[in-house]
């Protein structure tokens, strides 16, 4: 099994708050990112994709075709945008980066060819703050 890594990067903007807590216990969870007027990240999205290369081309997938679907499928619709309002794949969730890799990978799946395997969706929020999932 081979294992083929694209790099993308967008900004966004969310918070974290909870509807069916007070304020106070909202702050007390969350502090800062808590903040009714939001704050954003500067987020690095990392998609590992599995399969064994083509024996024609020698890839796992086309890197530009990869790059294209993360921008197409992710990317345009989350970059300098409001996670909480914007992003149809996370209404209704708490905009964690937690559940913002979840939303990616669910967004992934539905248009990888066949033969290639999802593998992992690495978010940075932050340089020290990252969440991978690998679907499970």
């Amino acid at each position: 099994m081979v294992y083929l890594t694209r790099l993308e990067h967008f900004n966004a903007a969310h918070k974290l708050f909870n509807p069916s807590w007070s304020i106070e216990q909202n702050e007390q969870a969350f502090g800062k990112c808590a903040n009714e007027n939001w704050h954003g990240h500067n987020y690095e999205l990392y998609v590992t994709v599995k399969g064994q290369p083509d024996p024609g081309t020698g890839f796992v997938f086309d890197v530009k075709q990869l790059s294209l679907l993360i921008r197409e499928q992710v990317v345009e619709k989350v970059d300098h945008m409001n996670l909480n309002v914007d992003v149809d794949f996370m209404k209704g969730k708490m905009c964690s980066t937690e559940n913002l890799a979840v939303g990616i990978w669910n967004e992934l799946m539905k248009h990888l060819p066949a033969g290639v395997q999802l593998h992992c969706v690495k978010l940075y929020e932050t340089p020290r703050i990252y969440v991978e999932y690998y679907g499970e």
